[in-house]
């Protein structure tokens, strides 16, 4: 077979050499191929797409797929391979997994078309769409929980240089837009979680921004400049939406609009003739919600583990939704918590009506289950890429936000569920009448299938139906009825490939139809030895029927299909808005139900700077010993309030390896966080100054691909804590300083300390092992010693993990080493060795020559050296006294003990 070195790639096939030699097929394929790069062109032949040279190869790879050939072009084989078109959605979900983008291609024309023009006319073929991660609507290629995001990135250059963001999920068509800067980009890119990413293609060596595109590897999509071009950004978006002009959107800034534009560019490039129903675009204001950087994201596990698994985050452990938009809404809040006390509240108002009545709730939440996913079988609809059970699924969609409405309706609401049940009532009640009365309730999965219109619901099908299901009934009547008018009984009504449908009598039977006025009905059709056949005009024209009922009943079927899916996209505004109300309700109702069933209380979040947690556990620990029926959690407060001034508290928390202090550490964030996005907590008691921006370095790992090694990882990412965190903040750091010699770490930690006390002034939680710098809290006034206790009983260590104040002397790491089953000699020599260095510094120990900073003794070493300096210049005038010559032996023996006294206590 062709190796991949081998095969012409899209340059040598544009060449006029090989457009002069291919045939006419070939040439139709490099001709749609060149104009669709960087996609593999899926080319529709018959009942299979095909694909040929270099994307034959990648696919083939890419699905596992035999990789054939076809014919030869400049002298080498053509690779080819293909998949079924009536499977293809199965192949693109592996392809768009692994970031392949697709251009798909059919045939736009009836094969006998073609013919027509000549036995070598190619049936004419065009891309009728460009398959991208961020442009997906099809149901098998989305994952119901999650969005599914296009995003743009512009940057308009003027006075001051404008960053900016939009973003689109045609599946839903949401539609937003935000400012941005280069130090908060890729946070902000991470916590939209888009499936690609479209940028000038100017801006990709970008010096400040090319470390961003590299982190997102092939996220990032060039694209050609003109498409960010700010000039035309408000024509393009006007006739978009069919305005005439946007001033009713909304202001926005020059680098916004340029971003937005982008984004719709790409969707109208992407879905060639089709137009999704995005909704108006919404600006969203960077200080309306928590900042929290990529790394810390991934440290917390917020939506997905270190390892890249839903179990075992935070989402995870607290989604109780029940339907699709619900669990999309709530990963949403999650990854953008508010910062606004008020809008923080006006959630937390919801959850907490739907605790007082858990009766209503599991009602709720029952009718809910059978809410299906509206926004995006309204995408599908109007992209006419849906099918009958999308109509369905807006007819159930919208019979349960009825039911829902009814629940509701009737009951002083707090804010956020009056709203939502107002955008409930905003449903046309036309539009469920009009599908509950024509759809069936067994439906085919495509259109074209037909069957999927109720009996009753159209007259002329019904007919057809009849015709094409019970020809050999209707058959049977007619009959009936010639016998009963001419009096022939043994009249039969037959049928064959010539004649079709045709009337036989015996010769000696013929003449009631061949006399009178049956002459004249009864068409002599042909003549037999003992038979006479005849025809009717009746006959003639239902035997045209039957033939036809089938196309008939398929074509009433599609005209009913196409006004239904206009009737839906019509009204596409308030059946999103309803959908938007049921996701609130879902996420309302399973917060309730999460804080019901975890013991969760509601925490006062406020402007202030408070940070007071009574009994905090974290939620996903805390879950999963439940679920292997292992010892509770155990509950710890943390108070990093304000003790004097404004300025919160710093915990310097020492312990032992395993005593579960980064546990600790992370539950105060995710506190945070869960508190802020409108969520009860995991405590007894939560009081928290909203918190501006979270930092968390928790856990270590490197970053070969860039040539950041572990320590230096972790250096980057303190810079970014030091640079960036406000009084308004809560950082949480563990270990740092521990990636490099201990001396180096050690004034790193302690500089660090000290940075965030004197200069960032916010709240803070700092694990250590480098227990000098427990010190520090008789010089620093916010900051306080706090331990992880554990017990020694019997040679053994017990782990307490509860928080309490003090500071640990011990890591306990040898007892750590044995548990993780290093050989025992291993355990027992460094046994021997703690004890010996332990020895050694009991002799000479390192807190004694602490006084001011234990990292630079210059100061404590000057004054030792003037103190030893002192006692010899002592023992030299003493010396100096002494007249030997008058000493009696006694007396210099006394003056010599005298004088070695002197020189000892140096």
């Amino acid at each position: 077979m062709t190796s991949t070195l081998d095969v012409l790639n899209t340059a040598h096939l544009t060449s006029e050499e090989s457009r002069a030699v291919a045939t006419p097929m070939m040439e139709q394929f490099i001709e749609i191929k060149a104009n669709n790069p960087g996609s593999l062109l899926f080319y529709r032949m018959g009942d299979f797409y095909e694909l040929f040279f270099e994307d034959a190869i990648e696919a083939s790879r890419a699905l596992g797929i035999t990789l054939t050939k076809r014919g030869q072009h400049l002298g080498q084989d053509i690779p080819m391979c293909g998949v079924p078109v009536h499977a293809s959605d199965d192949y693109l979900q592996k392809l768009i997994a692994l970031g392949y983008r697709v251009a798909v291609c059919e045939q736009v024309e009836d094969p006998a078309e073609a013919k027509k023009r000549g036995s070598k006319s190619v049936v004419k073929r065009d891309v009728v769409r460009l398959v991208t991660p961020g442009t997906l609507t099809e149901e098998k290629l989305l994952s119901p929980a999650e969005t599914n995001y296009l995003m743009a990135l512009a940057r308009v250059r003027g006075g001051a240089q404008e960053l900016a963001l939009a973003w689109i999920d045609i599946s839903t068509g949401v539609f937003r837009l935000a400012e941005t800067t280069p130090t908060r980009l890729l946070a902000d890119i991470f916590r939209i979680d888009p499936r690609e990413v479209i940028v000038p293609d100017n801006l990709m060596q970008d010096g400040e921004l090319k470390p961003v595109f590299d982190v997102l590897g092939r996220l990032v999509v060039p694209q050609p400049s003109v498409l960010f071009d700010s000039a035309s950004a408000e024509g393009r978006m006007t006739r978009y939406f069919g305005v005439q002009t946007l001033d009713g959107f909304g202001s926005f800034s020059r680098a916004e609009m340029a971003a937005a534009s982008a984004a719709i560019a790409y969707v109208e490039k992407t879905q060639i003739s089709e137009r999704p129903p995005l909704g108006l675009p919404e600006r969203q204001s960077s200080a309306s919600t928590l900042f929290i950087d990529a790394a810390t994201r991934a440290n917390l596990e917020l939506v997905k583990t270190l390892s890249g698994q839903r179990e075992g985050s935070l989402l995870n452990a607290m989604d109780r939704t029940v339907t699709g938009g619900g669990a999309r809404l709530l990963a949403e809040r999650l990854m953008s918590p508010l910062t606004d006390p008020q809008e923080i509240a006006a959630r937390q108002d919801a959850v907490a009506w739907l605790l007082s009545d858990n009766f209503l709730t599991e009602q709720l939440r029952s009718l809910l289950k059978g809410a299906p996913d509206m926004p995006r079988a309204l995408s599908r609809l109007a992209l006419d890429r849906g099918g009958p059970r999308d109509l369905a699924a807006i007819r159930q969609g919208l019979i349960t936000a009825g039911e829902v409405a009814a629940l509701m309706r009737g009951t002083v609401l707090p804010d956020e569920l009056s709203v939502a049940l107002t955008d409930l009532e905003l449903l046309p009640p036309s539009l469920e009448y009009l599908l509950s009365s024509m759809l069936a309730e067994d439906l085919p999965l495509l259109k074209r299938d037909g069957g999927f219109l109720k009996e009753g619901a159209d007259e002329g099908l019904d007919e057809a139906r009849a015709l094409r299901d019970q020809s050999r009934r209707v058959i049977a009547s007619l009959q009936l009825q010639y016998c009963e008018e001419t009096g022939v009984k043994s009249l039969k009504i037959k049928h064959n490939n010539v004649l079709g449908y045709f009337i036989e009598v015996s010769a000696n039977n013929a003449g009631p139809l061949t006399e009178g006025e049956a002459k004249a009905r009864f068409i002599h059709r042909q003549s037999m030895a003992n038979a006479m056949r005849f025809t009717t005009t009746e006959l003639a024209d239902l035997e045209s029927r039957i033939a036809n009922a089938a196309g008939q009943a398929l074509e009433i079927e599609l005209a009913a299909f196409e006004r239904m899916r206009l009737a839906v996209t019509e009204a596409a505004e308030p059946i999103k808005k309803a959908a938007r109300a049921l996701a609130v309700l879902d996420v309302a109702a399973g917060l309730a139900t999460l804080a019901e069933e975890q013991g969760y209380c509601r925490p006062l979040v406020d402007d202030g700077h408070a940070f007071a947690i009574v009994a905090g556990r974290h939620p996903v620990v805390e879950q999963a010993l439940r679920k292997q029926a292992e010892s509770p959690f155990i509950a710890n407060d943390c108070d990093l309030s304000p003790k004097s001034g404004r300025n919160g508290a710093i915990w310097m928390l020492t312990g032992p390896n395993m005593g579960g202090k980064s546990t600790f550490l992370r539950q105060n964030a995710l506190i945070a966080i869960m508190a802020q996005m409108g969520s009860f907590v995991p405590a007894g008691s939560a009081h928290i100054g909203v918190v501006d921006r979270l930092f968390s370095r928790v856990g270590a790992s490197d970053d070969l691909a860039r040539g950041r090694s572990t320590f230096m990882v972790e250096m980057v990412e303190t810079a970014a804590i030091l640079n960036q965190a406000t009084e308004k903040s809560l950082v949480i750091l563990d270990e740092i300083g521990r990636g490099t010699a201990t001396f180096d770490g050690l004034s790193i930690a302690w500089a660090t300390v000290e940075h965030l006390h004197e200069v960032n002034r916010c709240r803070a939680l700092f694990a250590t092992h480098f227990h000098e710098l427990t010190a520090l809290s008789e010089k620093l006034n916010r900051l306080s010693n706090v331990t992880m206790k554990v017990k020694e009983w019997q040679g053994e260590v017990i782990f307490l993990h509860e928080v309490g104040p003090g500071a640990a002397d011990r890591s306990y790491g040898i007892q750590v080493a044995r548990l993780a089953g290093l050989p025992a000699a291993v355990v027992e020599r460094a046994r021997d060795v703690l004890h010996q260095l332990e020895d050694a510094d009991r002799k000479n120990p390192a807190s004694q020559l602490i006084d001011d900073l234990p990292l630079f003794q210059v100061a404590v070493r000057r004054e030792q050296k003037a103190d030893a300096a002192a006692s010899v210049s002592a023992v030299e005038e003493a010396l100096r006294a002494l007249d030997i010559d008058d000493l009696t032996p006694r007396q210099a023996l006394e003056a010599l003990y005298d004088l070695k006294k002197q020189l000892g206590k140096t």
